[in-house]
């Protein structure tokens, strides 16, 4: 049965949303609010977050139209709610939004990790839970906070969305609408394919960012190391410089598929070490030429989506 969120524009003029409200004004919050503002696709935007030193400055920068310093106040009237908080805020908020906003008002998220996050909503949200779109942009960047919103940071990028057979088609509709008018692209997949997937592209590389830090961190002589890794290390552990409290939510709400891949990797560490302890020169070299040749095969597919 279709909810029909009739509150959202219709027309074809380019203002789609009438009023944004978005829960934590960080990197992809402000940057989607940015986005849209920018694209003239939304005529106010709300928001609300943990720090009002961020919501000042998210104002300054013109990507909120109204500091709110409650949830309450933030979704009041609401069309559309896009939560992009760390992922242990969630239920918090969605029993809030449950409370305030309108009855009709679509809600969508941005956590990397789905599964977890929709059996929270489902609790939460109750007979609501049909105008919950969960989604993901796979986009980002070390920095966080309001000061490092960019609107083309979702241009040319995939923007995930998990809908369940219960998902209202129209708020799905609108959601899709709204990272497309950001110039992402949309993908469909279950939340299971979607946690699975993000668990090696992403998290998997954020633990093993975060690992080798901590293991240069842990070595003699670190002022000559730090003097040293300015080149490829720097490179490979720039994603450590990510927001710790979304990253411990992450790996823990994303725990099993984490876990797994952790162990997986793992493995591939000790097929490397036995081809070095056993001195297998040709292994080795054709160990590394088969990783090269992956990684460049991948490089060529992510330009030609580019192009």
């Amino acid at each position: 049965m279709s909810l029909h969120p009739v509150t959202v524009s219709e027309s074809k003029d380019t203002t789609f949303i009438e009023h944004l409200a978005v829960l934590g004004v960080g990197l992809i919050g402000g940057s989607l609010a940015a986005s849209l503002k920018k694209r003239d696709c939304v005529k106010h935007v709300s928001g609300y977050g943990r720090s009002q030193a961020n919501l000042t400055l998210a104002s300054r920068l013109g990507l909120i139209d109204k500091v709110s310093n409650s949830v309450e106040e933030a979704v009041r009237g609401a069309d559309v709610v896009l939560i992009a908080s760390p992922i242990g805020a969630i239920g918090e908020l969605l029993d809030e939004i449950r409370q305030h906003a309108p009855k009709k008002a679509i809600v969508t998220d941005v956590g990397s990790a789905k599964a977890g996050v929709i059996a929270i909503a489902e609790s939460a949200l109750g007979d609501r839970f049909p105008l919950f779109v969960p989604g993901h942009p796979v986009a980002g960047s070390e920095r966080s906070g309001a000061s490092a919103a960019d609107p083309e940071l979702f241009v040319d990028h995939w923007a995930v969305l998990t809908p369940l057979n219960e998902t209202d088609p129209d708020a799905l509709r609108i959601v899709r609408r709204m990272w497309e008018a950001a110039g992402a692209k949309v993908k469909m997949m279950t939340p299971e394919a979607h946690d699975r997937l993000l668990a090696m592209i992403s998290h998997l590389p954020h633990a093993t960012a975060y690992g080798l830090t901590m293991q240069l961190a842990r070595q003699d002589g670190r002022d000559d190391l730090f003097d040293l890794a300015a080149g490829g290390f720097l490179d490979i552990t720039r994603i450590a410089s990510s927001d710790p409290v979304m990253w411990r939510d992450i790996f823990i709400d994303n725990r099993d598929e984490v876990l797994s891949l952790i162990a997986e990797h793992k493995n591939v560490l000790s097929e490397l070490e036995a081809l070095i302890e056993t001195r297998d020169l040709a292994g080795l070299e054709g160990w590394c030429a088969e990783a090269k040749r992956i990684r460049d095969r991948l490089a060529k597919h992510v330009s030609d989506q580019e192009l």
